[in-house]
């Protein structure tokens, strides 16, 4: 086996590794259409809406003329007050030239009409989260994955002037772009299978940190795109780039090593021998009934399911509201917005494997089992999350410590690599990407949700004491949902991820290989 390891180190750029760069590209774009409309809100809004000093809806608390932060507030105010023809957008000249009314001074939308647009993508996100796997094994995940990025980056490009029509038609197209890209992740595990070895596969995987990563990186270029031009910019950069990483996408992907036409023979040779294994496996599950009873009354997969809900909605809640918070609390400008807004992400890429090489290198030494490395990762991305999520929510005018609190505690969700979601596969190997699109399922509930929450708490009341209550909310959860998992989770495999689902061939604790090797015996 070793020896089959090094047989394509002559080649100098393996295939594989430039699908694992396009895999990280791609769910960078897939974040970036998510988060877009997130920060570009706080623009589109109307201008005597947003000013503290005109409306009763903006809290004026934390404004102290002596304050470090002022010059963010006049520079907020003074953005607000220029004039748009300098930065006219294509949207005003096309509606301008058309001689169409519109909301010249921005869009009169309160608290609650903002929670349903940045709640509008996760909506019905869970519709295609189980198709999406299946879709991909019968048509491919280059067609899949490649298609629903692409059109949920050119769906993007029609905002704009969806927004000036009618917030209803935005939200349509929001909710549009949900269902198609929740196709993506689920897509992903057959590409997997068909080009990564098994030894290969935790490196594989870091890939789709590219999601933090896109969140980091385009946060901030967003809040210099909003700076330099206008709002709606922001989605037609989204369309530009994900037009040019489908291009790529397109030339350079290949469901299969059999497809590619330009594969050395080494490396062709190499994951053939690798994979050959695991690919008349695959051949044999088709024919095998999937055991959907046993999977829906697994204790574990629910303890995994709530574990995930309390991460998701801690995650979803500073990555969906983090813009509104520093914009209507701290009063800080587009740029300072999208730069704060994207270093909690860049650390969670770093946390993340960090986090998985320390606890990897406790499971090899044995000095915790698979079973407890689970639930100490598990207690760092939900209960080490709450207790700083709960320390945000007191947090009050303090805009230092409340940055403090938001990187650490979405650094703290990181480890949800080597929890749940690590655990779900050490559930089943075989039926991971069935649990993991049940789970997804389940947890993109909390997308939608938890903008309506906030909204109610702070609608014409945006006050440090209102946001304490969203945050609030959020500790409590990700607090009692690691409890809970660390109390009664077990990751050991289940009986019926076997492939004889005979109890004679396997018990519990039974791999697939032991499976297979009894099974040839008798």
């Amino acid at each position: 086996m070793a020896e089959n390891v090094r047989k394509d180190d002559d080649v100098k750029v393996k295939q594989r590794t430039i699908l694992w760069f396009l895999v990280f590209t791609g769910f960078s774009i897939n974040y970036m259409i998510r988060i877009n409309v997130n920060i570009a809100l706080i623009d589109m809004l109307d201008s005597v809406y947003k000013k503290p000093s005109n409306t009763p809806n903006v809290s004026i608390e934390c404004i102290d003329t002596n304050d470090v932060y002022t010059n963010d507030t006049k520079n907020l105010n003074n953005d607000l007050i220029e004039n748009e023809h300098t930065r006219l957008s294509l949207e005003r000249r096309i509606l301008d030239f058309l001689s169409i009314d519109y909301d010249r001074d921005g869009f009169n939308w309160d608290e609650k009409i903002q929670g349903q647009i940045l709640g509008s993508f996760f909506s019905f996100h869970f519709l295609l989260q189980l198709p999406g796997g299946v879709l991909a094994a019968k048509y491919g995940t280059k067609l899949i994955f490649g298609v629903a990025n692409f059109v949920g980056c050119i769906l993007s490009s029609l905002m704009p002037i969806a927004a000036y029509i009618d917030y209803r038609i935005l939200i349509g197209l929001k909710v549009l772009q949900g269902i198609i890209c929740s196709m993506c992740w689920p897509s992903m595990h057959h590409l997997s299978a068909q080009w990564i070895p098994a030894d290969e596969r935790g490196r594989f995987v870091s890939s789709y940190l590219g999601s933090s990563f896109g969140v980091a990186i385009f946060y901030p270029i967003f809040g210099y795109i909003m700076k330099t031009y206008s709002w709606e910019y922001v989605f037609h950069f989204c369309s530009l780039i994900g037009l040019i990483w489908w291009i790529c996408w397109q030339y350079f992907v290949y469901d299969s090593p059999e497809k590619h036409p330009r594969i050395t023979e080494s490396e062709k040779k190499y994951l053939f021998e690798a994979l050959s294994s695991s690919i008349q496996l695959q051949g044999k599950e088709q024919k095998r009934k999937i055991p959907w009873t046993k999977i829906l009354t697994c204790s574990s997969l629910w303890i995994n399911t709530i574990a995930q809900f309390g991460g998701i909605w801690g995650l979803f809640t500073i990555l969906t509201q983090g813009p509104s918070y520093f914009r209507f609390v701290h009063k800080w400008d587009s740029t300072k917005i999208g730069l704060v807004s994207g270093i909690p992400h860049l650390f969670r890429s770093f946390a993340a494997i960090f986090i998985g090489q320390f606890l990897d290198y406790l499971l090899q030494k044995e000095y915790l089992t698979r079973n407890q490395v689970r639930k100490l990762a598990t207690g760092i991305c939900t209960i080490g999350n709450g207790i700083f999520v709960l320390l945000l929510a007191f947090s009050g005018c303090n805009a230092l410590f409340a940055c403090i609190c938001m990187i650490i505690a979405t650094a703290c969700h990181g480890a949800v690599s080597s929890g749940p979601l690590a655990a779900v596969i050490d559930i089943s190997p075989r039926y991971a990407g069935i649990l993991l699109g049940i789970i997804n399922m389940v947890c993109a509930i909390p997308g939608f949700i938890s903008p309506i929450i906030v909204s109610y708490f702070t609608y014409q009341n945006q006050t440090t004491e209102s946001w304490k209550y969203v945050f609030l909310i959020s500790a409590v959860l990700l607090i009692l949902s690691g409890i809970i998992y660390v109390i009664f989770a077990d990751s050991n495999q289940r009986k019926w991820n076997n492939p004889n689902n005979a109890k004679e061939d396997c018990d519990e604790n039974n791999t697939e290989l032991e499976c297979l090797d009894k099974k040839t015996k008798k």
